[in-house]
């Protein structure tokens, strides 16, 4: 079985999600788009869905709206969503790629009143698909639900998951372990530590301290959905 994770900047790993899929017989292979965190152009080609039994487009650093900085690849994108739909190829979106995913099916994307950075639990209908965490989040912009969809978990913030026939779409970020928020500090510099101050009060020291104590449950609830993805979504 193949598992394709777009990587949309070189800061978006497979991660907890690409070792849990991996565990259960998928062999994890890379799109890679953006060329670095400052340059999100892609002029290669995308895939056919149908040659992969798993879609799994994950975070970015840029907005789906913002056609400076994805207009070479985002409505190529959008179109591989919908044909995975139409294929009944399952697609795992995850952060910007659950944005991608509500907005590839009639959804809107919209700037969040205000970031929401660092671990944080949701509100979940449906706890053996979606835990309520805490999970990793780091978005400035939020999801409607698509028409048809059905929402899964919120927050004070807005929709946190939702399903649509064999996809899947979340707001945060399960894939991630220190590792993965300490490259995201490295490669978005100053920014990206003064967005985690203004929104947390706390510095890398101490995001990655709790990302490191929230591992083991993190990987159990990692476990938890990746399996009722496979076993209630895709299948369904």
């Amino acid at each position: 079985m193949r598992a394709l994770f777009i990587q949309h900047d070189p800061a978006s790993k497979p991660g907890l999600v690409g070792t849990a899929l991996a565990e259960r017989g998928f062999e994890i292979e890379l799109l890679s788009i953006g060329r670095s965190v400052h340059d999100g152009s892609y002029d290669g080609p995308f895939p056919k869905a149908r040659e992969f039994d798993l879609l799994v487009p994950l975070g970015a650093i840029w907005s789906v709206y913002d056609h400076r900085a994805v207009g070479t690849w985002i409505d190529r994108e959008l179109d591989l969503l919908r044909e995975a739909d139409r294929d009944g190829v399952p697609v795992l979106g995850i952060c910007f790629g659950g944005q991608a995913l509500a907005a590839a099916h009639g959804g809107e994307v919209k700037a969040a009143a205000a970031p929401e950075i660092g671990f944080t639990t949701v509100t979940t209908d449906a706890p053996e698909l979606v835990p309520g965490g805490p999970w990793m989040q780091w978005h400035h912009d939020v999801f409607t639900v698509p028409s048809g969809g059905t929402e899964v978990a919120h927050n004070d913030v807005g929709p946190q998951a939702f399903r649509l026939r064999r996809n899947l779409g979340l707001q945060f970020h399960p894939e991630v372990d220190a590792a993965i928020v300490a490259s995201w500090l490295e490669m978005g510099g100053e920014e990206a530590h003064a967005d985690l101050r203004a929104a947390t009060g706390a510095d890398l020291d101490t995001l990655l301290g709790v990302a490191e104590r929230e591992r083991p449950r993190c990987e159990r609830d990692v476990a938890t959905l990746v399996d009722g993805f496979l076993d209630q979504v895709a299948e369904s």
